[in-house]
C-alpha cells in the first residue's frame, strides 16, 4: 500500500507531500489543475520513462519518493526481491525514489541505494497497478487480450511450463536448421576440409620447430665466417703470434708469479687461486672454440632443405594462422568440423526425434492451457456481463474468441497439426454485443468511447478480484460516462477498495461522493509562477467541492451534494 508520496519540482508541482490510507481515495479539481501530473509522478516512481521536461522550470532536478507498506503476498514477493539484491531492511516498509536532472540524467533508488531501472520496475509492478486514460486502449489492442485472460485465469505455472518446452524446442530447431544447411553444403565443405587437413598433416608440424630452423639457417648461411672466427679466437688463446706469447702463456706466467707471491704473503693465496683458475678456463675455452669450428660445415644442400622447410611453414601460416601453434589449432578445428559433418545425418536424426517429442509435449501442454483459458473465458464473460448490467448496459454480451490455426509444422493435437507461439496455441480476441439481439463482434471494431470505458471498468473489476496488487490507481476511469453511471462506478470502486487501496482521479461528483478520503487539486499563481497544491478536504469543504462539481456553489447544488454523500454512505 502507498502510505506516503512526496513530489518536488516536478512539472508545475513545487512541493507536495501526501499521506494516504487504505480504502477509496479520490482526487478532484479543475481541468489542468495537475491531477494527472500526480499519476505521471507515480508512474515515474514505478520505473516509467523519464524526460528532462518534467523538471520544473528553473530547477536543477525533479524528485519523486514513495513509501509503501509491505503486506500480503505481493509484500512477501517484494521482500524476496529486496533480499536477493541485499536491499532488505528490518522494516515493514520500502522506499522507492526517482530523480531526474535538468540535463536529462535519471537516477533510481530503493531504500536509499541506487539501483538500475529494471529492478525498480520489477518492484514497482508488484506494488501498484496504474490504469490511466490510455489503459482504455488496451482493450482495443487484440494482442493484449490473451495477457488479460491469463491474468484472470491464473495460469502462470502452466504458462511457465509451456514456455520452457517452447524455448527448448526453439533451440532444437535452430540447431537442426544449422545442421540441415551444413548438410546441403556438406560435399563442398568436406572437400575443402579434407584438403586442409591433408595439407597440414603432410607437413608433420612440431611446436617450436620454426625457431630451431631459423637458428640453423643462420649457422649454415654463415658457416665460413663462423669457422674462421672460432679459429681466430682459439689461436689467440693458445698460440703465439708474431713472436708474442699466447694468452694462455701469459696467464701461465701470471699464475706462477701469483703462486710465488702467495708463498711470501699468505693474504694473496686467493689471488693465486684465481690466476690458476683463469689458466684452466682459457685452456678449456680454446678447446671448445676449436671443437665448435671443426663442427661447422659448409652444407649448401642442408641450407636449401632448411629454406624449403621454412617456406612451407610460412605458406601454412599465411593460410591457417600466424604461427605453427595457430596452424595446429586450425587442424584440430577442421578435424572436429569434418567429424560433425560426417555424423551430421546421425545428429539430425537424433534431433528430429527430440523435436517430435517436444512437439508432442508442447501440444499436450498447449491443449491443457487452452482448456483452462476457455473455462476462465466463460467465467470472465459472465462476470463482465454482470458488471455491465450494473453499469447500465443490461443485455450486453461479452465473449472470448479463442482460435487455433492449423500448421503443417505445428504441434500434434487431436490428430491435427496446430500452430503455436510463445504463449500457447491460442489466438484470443474479446467479443462484445453492446445491445440485445446483436451477434458478438470484435470489441476493437464496434465499441464506442463510453462503452469502452464501462467495459474496461467491468474488466478491471472482475480481474481485480484475482489480482492482489495492493494499490490500484484509476486516472479518469469515468471518461465517456454520465452521472447516473458515475454513482454505480463509485460504488464498484468502493467495493474494490475493500481488498485494495484504490486511488481515483475523477470529474464526476456522483463518483467522488463514494471516496473514503477526498483530496482537492488546485492550480494557483504566486509571483508570476504557477503552482499545484493538493490537500485533504474536511466534511464542509467536501460538500462545497461536490457542489462546485455539480455546477456551482448554489444552495440547490449544496443540497444535491449532501444527497450524494448520504446515498454514497448507504452503499
Amino acid at each position: 500500500m502507498l502510505s506516503e508520496l512526496r513530489i518536488r519540482d516536478f512539472a508545475i508541482i513545487e512541493r507536495l507531500e501526501l499521506r494516504l490510507d487504505t480504502g477509496f481515495v479520490v482526487f478532484t479539481g479543475e481541468t489542468g489543475a495537475g491531477k494527472s501530473i500526480i499519476v505521471d509522478a507515480v508512474q515515474l516512481l514505478l520505473g516509467g520513462r523519464a524526460d528532462s521536461t518534467m523538471v520544473r522550470t528553473g530547477c536543477e532536478a525533479a524528485i519523486v519518493e514513495g513509501t509503501f507498506r509491505l503486506d500480503g503476498p505481493h509484500g512477501e514477493a517484494v521482500s524476496d526481491i529486496l533480499r536477493r539484491e541485499d536491499l532488505l531492511e528490518e522494516s515493514d516498509f520500502v522506499e522507492l525514489a526517482r530523480e531526474i536532472r535538468r540535463e536529462g540524467r535519471s537516477l533510481a533508488r530503493v531504500n536509499g541505494r541506487t539501483v538500475n531501472l529494471s529492478l525498480l520496475r520489477e518492484v514497482g509492478e508488484l506494488l501498484v497497478d496504474v490504469h490511466g486514460q490510455s489503459e482504455h486502449l488496451s482493450l482495443l489492442r487484440v494482442r493484449e487480450h490473451l495477457h488479460l485472460l491469463d491474468r484472470f485465469a491464473e495460469v502462470e505455472n502452466e504458462r511457465a511450463a509451456y514456455e520452457e518446452v517452447y524455448r527448448e524446442l526453439q533451440g532444437l530447431r535452430a540447431e537442426l536448421g544449422q545442421l540441415r544447411q551444413s548438410e546441403r553444403d556438406a560435399a563442398q565443405r568436406t572437400d575443402l576440409l579434407t584438403f586442409q587437413i591433408g595439407e597440414i598433416e603432410a607437413a608433420n608440424l612440431k611446436p617450436g620447430e620454426e625457431a630451431g630452423l631459423l637458428e640453423e639457417r643462420t649457422r649454415l648461411a654463415n658457416a665460413e665466417q663462423l669457422s674462421r672466427l672460432a679459429e681466430e679466437a682459439a689461436s689467440a688463446l693458445s698460440e703465439a703470434m708474431d713472436e708474442r706469447p699466447s694468452a694462455a702463456e701469459g696467464l701461465g706466467r701470471a699464475a706462477h708469479a701469483a703462486a710465488a707471491l702467495a708463498r711470501v704473503d699468505s693474504s694473496m693465496a686467493a689471488a693465486a687461486g684465481e690466476s690458476q683458475s683463469l689458466v684452466e678456463q682459457a685452456g678449456d675455452l680454446a678447446k671448445r672454440l676449436r671443437a665448435y669450428g671443426e663442427s661447422i660445415e659448409f652444407n649448401p644442400r642442408r641450407l636449401e632443405q632448411v629454406e624449403e622447410r621454412l617456406s612451407l611453414l610460412h605458406n601454412l601460416q599465411r593460410k591457417y594462422g600466424a604461427s605453427v601453434d595457430a596452424v595446429l589449432e586450425h587442424l584440430d578445428q577442421a578435424r572436429r568440423e569434418l567429424e560433425t559433418i560426417t555424423h551430421a545425418s546421425e545428429r539430425i536424426q537424433v534431433l528430429e526425434q527430440e523435436e517430435a517429442a517436444r512437439l508432442e509435449d508442447l501440444g499436450k501442454r498447449g491443449k491443457a492451457l487452452s482448456e483452462k483459458r476457455r473455462k476462465a473465458g466463460e467465467r470472465l464473460a459472465k462476470g463482465i456481463e454482470s458488471e455491465l448490467g450494473d453499469l447500465k448496459m443490461a443485455g450486453a454480451r461479452f465473449g472470448m474468441d479463442l482460435k487455433w490455426e492449423e500448421d503443417p509444422h505445428g504441434a500434434p493435437v487431436d490428430r491435427r497439426r496446430i500452430g503455436f507461439g510463445p504463449m500457447g496455441l491460442d489466438h484470443a480476441e474479446f467479443l462484445v454485443a453492446p445491445n440485445p439481439g446483436e451477434g458478438l463482434k470484435p470489441l476493437a471494431k464496434i465499441a464506442s468511447g463510453g462503452e469502452t470505458s464501462r467495459l474496461m471498468l467491468g474488466l478491471k473489476s472482475v480481474l481485480a478480484r484475482a489480482d492482489q496488487t495492493p494499490t490500484l490507481i484509476f486516472d479518469e476511469i469515468d471518461q465517456g460516462i454520465g452521472g447516473r453511471v458515475g454513482a454505480i462506478v463509485g460504488a464498484k470502486l468502493r467495493r474494490l477498495a475493500r481488498s485494495h487501496q484504490v486511488l481515483c482521479i475523477t470529474h464526476l461528483p456522483q463518483l467522488a461522493a463514494f471516496g473514503d478520503l477526498h483530496f482537492r487539486v488546485e492550480k494557483v499563481q504566486r509571483g508570476g509562477r504557477t503552482f499545484t497544491t493538493v490537500g485533504p478536504l474536511s466534511k464542509e469543504e467536501r460538500l462545497s467541492e461536490l457542489a462546485q462539481m455539480l455546477g456551482g456553489a448554489s444552495e440547490a447544488n449544496r443540497r444535491s451534494a449532501a444527497e450524494l454523500l448520504s446515498e454514497a454512505a448507504k452503499g
